[in-house]
């Protein structure tokens, strides 16, 4: 298992106040075994649940929840062809959740939970993890709209205050190489900050056709990366990675504003729902740095995911592959450490602060670099300059009516700058 952060690491990460406070571990009752939940059984989900199995010697995944069942076995089966896992998976029928409310039954069957559903669903499966006196595993993002992200701040605050740890899935902080990276960068390596680059540029993405017998729910969960309510539109699903690596370069401080540009140039047909293909936004901080971000999703393209800084007495640039760390400067400085499994780091430090009764709390920067990625898309959709102050207090909730598999939904309009306003 990959060895603890010290506390320099832990600091420069961003684990602060109740990371470094001891509280008694919090187990199962009458064993040492930690009980794990997987709440999303998708791809991601799927992962965060080998890696949390592996990251402990007495641990159990006793209970799993999806929307979907056949989305919850297939994870169930891919889990149980590695050996190493097999004997750590306990998963009866009777412990298989699924609905909108299956997490909810999940909870009084593990002291651990891993939340890896769409991030709409984020929210509300925090705060009642929190409310149950839980340890969280949050994958990125944490919201799609501002509400979500207010409540977040609030369910974080109150695991701090019950000694629990929350874990961010904005993995980047766990990479070693980056870390090493952001001190050099917060030390002066080159100079007084001026200018800061993100950038994700990728392919095309996926959709699936509708079946007959698809409810408007259905389809639209089935496909849920294609619909801003569901994913928060790509900048925020995604992108937010880069982004939050730019705020951990200023110390977790945000933009006062944004102004950018966005839309959908091939990626236009209605199976694509109704989120954008491109985005460019300029974040501006209050000492007058600028964030330029850009993001593009269209198939056939060049790709590049990167961040850079420019500075006084030089520039980095931040590339998660081997070499991809370097400084030039009046100092030049490549990075030659470990490229460690930043996935499989992120539950190490996780499992081991349950252990130690050391909890850590990565609640603030999640929620703020979520609101960071949601700015930009607020920028762009309604074509106007964005606030930190308007984005935090915005009243667009994004959630639909009701959570349930039948009726219609709204139709999937798309955002129209200068015409879409701001909530």
């Amino acid at each position: 298992m990959t060895s603890p952060l010290t506390r320099r690491q832990a600091m420069e990460i961003g684990i602060t106040g109740s990371a470094l406070a001891f509280a008694p571990p919090v187990f199962a009752a009458g064993s040492d075994t930690l009980r794990i939940g997987l709440v999303g059984c998708g791809g991601r989900g799927t992962g965060a649940a080998a890696q949390a199995l592996k990251a402990d010697r007495n641990i159990s995944l006793t209970a799993m929840a999806d929307a979907f069942s056949d989305r919850l076995e297939f994870s169930l089966d891919n889990l149980a062809k590695d050996q190493d896992l097999t004997k750590k998976i306990q998963v009866p029928a009777t412990r298989r959740f699924t609905g909108f409310d299956a997490y909810k039954r999940l909870l009084e069957h593990c002291d651990v939970v891993l939340l890896c559903t769409t991030p709409c669903f984020r929210p509300m499966h925090l705060r009642a993890a929190i409310e149950a006196g839980k340890h969280v595993f949050a994958e990125k993002p944490v919201a799609v709209d501002a509400p979500g992200v207010r409540s977040v701040l609030e369910s974080c605050a109150l695991a701090k205050s019950k000694k629990l740890s929350v874990v961010s899935g904005l993995c980047l902080r766990y990479h070693f190489g980056f870390q090493e990276m952001v001190s050099r960068l917060r030390s002066g390596a080159i100079g007084e900050l001026i200018c800061l680059e993100a950038n994700d540029y990728r392919g095309g993405r996926w959709n699936k056709p509708r079946q007959p017998g698809w409810s408007d729910m259905m389809y639209q969960m089935r496909n849920w990366y294609n619909f801003t309510w569901l994913s928060g539109d790509f900048n925020v699903e995604q992108h937010v990675h880069f982004l939050d690596v730019c705020a951990w370069i200023m110390g977790d401080e945000y933009p006062v504003k944004a102004m950018g540009l966005g839309g959908r140039q091939v990626l236009t047909e209605t199976h694509y729902g109704n989120i954008y293909d491109h985005f460019s936004i300029i974040y501006e901080y209050a000492n007058g740095v600028k964030l330029i971000s850009n993001c593009r999703q269209q198939p056939g393209c060049r790709n590049d995911m990167s961040a850079h800084a420019h500075g006084s007495k030089g520039r980095a640039h931040l590339v998660e592959k081997a070499k991809g760390l370097v400084i030039r400067g009046q100092k030049d400085w490549v990075y030659e450490g470990p490229n460690n499994d930043i996935y499989q780091t992120e539950h190490d430090v996780f499992f081991d602060s349950i252990r130690k009764g050391q909890p850590v709390n990565n609640g603030d920067y999640m929620a703020k670099s979520t609101l960071l990625a949601i700015m930009g898309r607020m920028a762009a959709y309604t074509g106007q300059q964005i606030t930190w102050d308007m984005a935090l207090n915005s009243k667009e909730d994004l959630s639909p009516p009701n959570f349930q598999w039948e009726g219609k939904l709204p139709d999937p309009t798309v955002a129209m700058p200068g015409k879409t306003k701001f909530f």
